[in-house]
């Protein structure tokens, strides 16, 4: 390994840096997915069930889960919710929106770095490629075409200077991929809270006109 490091090149350097970002942010956001996927459903029913009948017992249980992303976007209406107080349906949706959009936001933390790790890793490991490949015809003489040795020490050399674009090919690919898999599991949060939040501003809507709060 620490051959193949030397054999890659200055930008193996840089690539190594790369490569750390992006396993530091891919565990960091998978133990996020695997924390927030977890009863994630259930709760948005429990809270989603209770406020059918209880507007406090469903804020309570919202409370409980404000660890969750979707915790924290349920509560966010159902805080408005007052003894004395009872807010607009209007009012009511504009809280769910404006919270819906700060925790999917939230959800993208990371997704930056990500994004400049697929771009840059090729990119470098091609900058790496060119570089061996100019050292190596750098040192090659006209003389030297026809020697066998001189020919394999060329030949050796271009071999070296691959190295680097295969590594940056690899960390962009596996970085895509966790990238990819990240995006997946967005669009499903954005399908549960469009579904959840539209429930519960039904509820809220039906209770309002019936004046049942």
């Amino acid at each position: 390994m620490g051959d193949l490091f030397k054999a890659g090149g200055p930008v193996m350097l840089p690539l190594m840096a790369l490569s750390v970002m992006a396993i530091t942010v891919i565990a960091e956001r998978s133990w996020f997915w695997i924390t927030t996927l977890i009863n994630e459903k259930q709760t948005a029913s429990q809270i989603l069930i209770t406020a059918y009948q209880d507007f406090d017992r469903a804020t309570q249980i919202a409370k409980l889960a404000e660890h969750t992303p979707i915790g924290r976007f349920l509560l966010a209406p159902l805080a408005l919710i007052k003894p004395d107080s009872k807010p607009d349906p209007e009012l009511f949706r504009l809280a769910l929106e404006n919270n819906a959009d700060d925790e999917l936001a939230s959800m993208m933390r990371g997704d930056k770095i990500l994004e400049g790790v697929i771009s840059l890793a090729p990119l470098l490991g091609l900058l790496g490629t060119v570089i061996g490949l100019i050292v190596s015809f750098s040192n090659l003489k006209v003389g030297d075409i026809a020697s066998n040795a001189r020919s394999s020490s060329i030949t050796q050399g271009i071999g070296e200077a691959l190295i680097s674009t295969a590594t940056g090919l690899v960390v962009s690919i596996i970085t895509l991929a966790f990238h990819r898999l990240f995006l997946a599991l967005h669009s499903e949060q954005i399908r549960l809270f469009r579904r959840a939040g539209n429930d519960l501003e039904l509820i809220y809507r039906q209770r309002w006109q019936n004046q049942d709060l």
